[in-house]
C-alpha cells in the first residue's frame, strides 16, 4: 500500500464540521493502521481523520455508507469540495485519505472492489520554493541582538535551520547526543524516522559551542528537569523544556520582522534557502538529497528549477547582449 502522504491539516480548519456520530469500524482501524503500523506521525493521522470525517458525513448526507458507495458518488464528493472553493491541495489531501481508506478496506477484505480506485486525483500546481537570498539570511542572523541566554539560543536556532537546512521538527528533536563537536557531525532523525548524517558548517558549530555555554544553555536548565528528553534536549525554551515546533517558529518569525524580512518567513523558508544556495554554488542533487533526506530524488530536482531561474536573472541582469 503506496499512498502518497497528504500534508498534515492546517491546526483549525474551518471547513471541517463536527462530527456528531462516531466513525464507523473501517476507518478507526484504517486510522489505527496508519498510526501503529505504519508509524505515521500524529499530525498525519490526525489529518486523515478530519479528512475521513468530513467524507464519511458527506456520505451519511446522501444515504450512502462504505460499503455502497460508488466511483461517481467519490468523484462527486471531490466535485463538491471543488464548487465550495477548497483549495486544490486541500481537495488533494481529502482524496488521498479518501483513496487509502478504500485501499484498505479492498486489502483487508471489508468489501471486494476499491471504488476510489479509478477517481483520480486532482493535479496540485507546483511552485517554486521562495528561499531567502544570502544577503537576506545574513540580516536574519544579525538581527538577534545581545548576549543573553536566549540571544545564543536564537542564534544557534537559525544557523542550524540554515546551515544543515533541517525541517523544523527535526531541529526541535535534536537531543544532545546526536551533535559530534569534535567531527562537527549531526545525526537528525528525519520523516519515517530514518536517520541522516549532516555536516555542522563553521557557522553553526560557533553558534551551538557558544550555545552550550554554561552562561546560555546553562542558565535555562532548571533546578530539577521534568523528565530525561528535556535534559537531553538541545534546545531549551524559557521554561527549560524542550522547545516546541511553535516555539522554533517563534524564533524565525521575531527575528524575521526585526530583519524586515517578509511575515511569511518561517523554519522551511530556511531549509529551502539552504538547497537553493547549495545549488547556486555547485552542488550535485545527489548530495543534497542526503543532505535534505529526500526519500525520492524527484523531490529535491525542484531546486535544479530553482537554480536555473537564478542563472537566468543573473544573465539577463549581467550580459549586454543577453536580452537583445
Amino acid at each position: 500500500m503506496s499512498e502518497p502522504e497528504p500534508a498534515p491539516a492546517p491546526e483549525s480548519d474551518p471547513e471541517a464540521k463536527s462530527d456528531p456520530k462516531p466513525l464507523p469500524f473501517e476507518v478507526t482501524d484504517f486510522l489505527n493502521y496508519k498510526a501503529v503500523e505504519q508509524g505515521r506521525a500524529s499530525a498525519t493521522v490526525s489529518s486523515y481523520r478530519l479528512d475521513l470525517t468530513a467524507y464519511y458525513q458527506f456520505l451519511q448526507e446522501h444515504n450512502k455508507d462504505l460499503h455502497s458507495v460508488s466511483a461517481s458518488t467519490i468523484a462527486d464528493y471531490v466535485r463538491l469540495q471543488q464548487a465550495l472553493g477548497r483549495a486544490q491541495a486541500s481537495v488533494f489531501r481529502s482524496l488521498v485519505a479518501v483513496r487509502g481508506l478504500h485501499r484498505y478496506m479492498a486489502v483487508e477484505n471489508m468489501r471486494p472492489d476499491d471504488p476510489a480506485r479509478e477517481v483520480e486525483v486532482p493535479q496540485v500546481p507546483r511552485g517554486l520554493p521562495k528561499p531567502l537570498s544570502e544577503t537576506e539570511v545574513i540580516a536574519l542572523i544579525a538581527a538577534v541582538e545581545g548576549d543573553s541566554p536566549t540571544a545564543w539560543r536564537d542564534r544557534a536556532i537559525l544557523e542550524v535551520l540554515y546551515g544543515a537546512g533541517l525541517r523544523v521538527s527535526e531541529l526541535t528533536g535534536l537531543s544532545l547526543v546526536d551533535i559530534d563537536m569534535q567531527d562537527r557531525l549531526m545525526l537528525v532523525l528525519g520523516k519515517g524516522s530514518k536517520e541522516r548524517i549532516v555536516p555542522v558548517g563553521k557557522m553553526a558549530f560557533r553558534a551551538l559551542k557558544a550555545w552550550f555555554d554554561p552562561t546560555a544553555r546553562g542558565v535555562m536548565e532548571p533546578e530539577q528537569w521534568r523528565s530525561s528528553d528535556d535534559a537531553q534536549a538541545v534546545f531549551l525554551n524559557r521554561f527549560g523544556r524542550r522547545i516546541s515546533r511553535q516555539g522554533a517558529w517563534g524564533v524565525v518569525k521575531k527575528h524575521g520582522l526585526a530583519a524586515g524580512i517578509s511575515a511569511k518567513l518561517s523554519p522551511h523558508t530556511l531549509r529551502h534557502s539552504f538547497a537553493t544556495h547549495m545549488m547556486d554554488h555547485g552542488a550535485d542533487v545527489r548530495t543534497l538529497q542526503e543532505l535534505l533526506g529526500h526519500a525520492s530524488v524527484g523531490t529535491t530536482q525542484i531546486y535544479t528549477q530553482v537554480s536555473a531561474a537564478h542563472l537566468r536573472s543573473v544573465y539577463e541582469s549581467s550580459h549586454p547582449r543577453a536580452l537583445g
